[in-house]
């Protein structure tokens, strides 16, 4: 079974507080509980003892303390009166309590009188033939009920009866028990509650006050991470530490926007000062007599300005200047099959279901082609389809190579890593278009995976490359 837990700050702390609260109110009330439970016995005790007292003191003026014979009469006082018989009034079955007949007798020694034999037992008030025409007649003579509900028979009594001498009558004082469930657990249940009220209602204030700024600023941050945008900073609000921390975020994500624009200053000049002496040498090498050594010299360039290239877009990739445009995502995918398809390379377009997604279709189109391209340079064949799944577009695109070993597929997606060790452009390239092509599905929203396809024999069959867009 789950235990439910709360996943905001606010909700947290105060099941927290609630938990501890709790935990101090439930001991509290019992050390309380059993304090007045103490209490109302001593006050019972106390009761019936000198009940007993002062009948034996009134049986000794008439005689009844030497068992003469004849009816047994009771001492009608406030409350059950007390009772003579010449049985002990214990019956079978009946539990004595020890403890309570020690306390009887150390208060009637306190009273003068010393008791042969003392009995304390607890009885319900429905089970005892004088409590219940006592009750009854108080019943009849005070109240408009004629018949009192049976829950009324259903208390207990303290019944204490004690014997002054050997063949003396049996006096026995009943003492009705109080309900200590309305006297002690209906004031700790309103007390326990009205703590709950006041506090939390307290402390949900001061959370609110705390949280809510801290919302604001969270939901600022996860905007903030996909857009590098200054526009819609949080104002500082909340408590003083809250407010320092807003202020702090906004400082930074100044400094970040500014180091963004520097670094893009950067790039455009590194790629405007390194491709003109490209361009200008790739004019010059034209001048060379030997072919061959001609076109060495111009896959060289090429391979230097490819490897630039990569290099500037993984940079960019994190700040792209085009829009999200709603494109209908298996047309756009068929079309980049169909340019390898006329240029005679082996790409197959497998299922493609119908999905419209916003997305920014020079840099997903630049993704696939890396993938599409490291499938055919080491698988020799592409398979590339599109699939609805749970909440995303999937795209995979495989291939029948050799497969990457399982404790280099993480570090194959990140920058200049690559499957051949040398830097052999023949077998090869910089080692950025994994890494590329993940940056562009984390911008996004989405991931990059590598995963190696099984043969039925238990090989590796192939590499498989999931690209996975989030459709909301």
């Amino acid at each position: 079974m789950r235990i439910f837990r709360p996943r905001s700050l606010m909700g947290q702390m105060l099941l927290a507080v609630a938990g501890a609260l709790l935990l101090v109110q439930g001991l509290g009330a019992v050390l309380v509980y059993r304090a007045q439970s103490a209490r109302f016995e001593g006050a019972m005790v106390n009761a019936a003892a000198f009940k007993l007292a002062m009948v034996s003191r009134d049986s000794r003026t008439r005689g009844w303390h030497r068992g003469a014979p004849g009816p047994m009469t009771g001492h009608r006082g406030r409350g059950i009166p007390v009772l003579y018989t010449r049985e002990s009034p214990v019956r079978a079955g009946e539990v004595r309590d020890a403890e309570l007949e020690e306390d009887i007798a150390a208060i009637l020694r306190d009273q003068g009188i010393v008791a042969r034999d003392i009995v304390v037992t607890h009885r319900r008030v429905g089970d005892d033939a004088a409590a219940l025409r006592h009750e009854q007649r108080r019943a009849e003579r005070f109240e408009t009920i004629p018949n009192p509900p049976p829950d009324r028979f259903g208390d207990h009594l303290l019944l204490v009866s004690i014997r002054t001498g050997e063949g003396a009558p049996w006096m026995t004082a009943r003492v009705r028990t109080p309900r200590i469930e309305a006297e002690l657990v209906v004031p700790l249940l309103l007390q326990t509650l009205t703590i709950y009220l006041v506090l939390m209602g307290a402390i949900a204030l001061i959370l609110r006050r705390i949280t809510r700024p801290l919302a604001t600023l969270t939901r600022r941050v996860e905007t903030f991470a996909a857009t590098q945008d200054l526009a819609g900073q949080v104002p500082p609000a909340g408590p003083d530490d809250m407010r320092r921390l807003i202020v702090a975020h906004n400082a930074m994500e100044a400094r970040i926007v500014a180091l963004l624009d520097e670094k893009d200053v950067m790039l455009g000049a590194i790629g405007h000062d390194l491709k003109t002496p490209l361009a200008a040498l790739r004019v010059r090498i034209e001048s060379v007599e030997d072919s061959h050594e001609r076109e060495r010299m111009a896959r060289t360039i090429e391979d230097i300005v490819r490897t630039l290239d990569d290099i500037l877009s993984l940079a960019r990739v994190g700040r792209p200047s085009d829009p999200l445009e709603r494109s209908e995502l298996s047309a756009f995918v068929a079309s980049i099959v169909e340019d390898y398809e006329d240029m005679g390379e082996p790409v197959e377009l497998g299922e493609a279901e119908r999905i419209v997604l916003e997305l920014r279709p020079t840099w997903l189109r630049r993704a696939l082609r890396n993938l599409i391209g490291n499938a055919l340079r080491y698988g020799r064949t592409a398979r590339v389809s599109l699939r609805r799944e749970v909440g995303k577009a999937v795209i995979e695109v495989e291939d029948d190579g050799p497969g990457i070993s399982e404790d280099r597929i993480e570090a194959m997606m990140e920058p200049f890593a690559r499957g051949d060790p040398s830097r052999n452009t023949e077998t090869g390239g910089a080692g950025l278009g994994l890494a590329l092509a993940r940056a562009i599905a984390e911008q996004h929203g989405g991931a990059l995976t590598l995963a190696n396809r099984i043969a039925a024999d238990g090989g590796v069959a192939g590499l498989r490359a999931r690209i996975e867009l989030p459709l909301t």
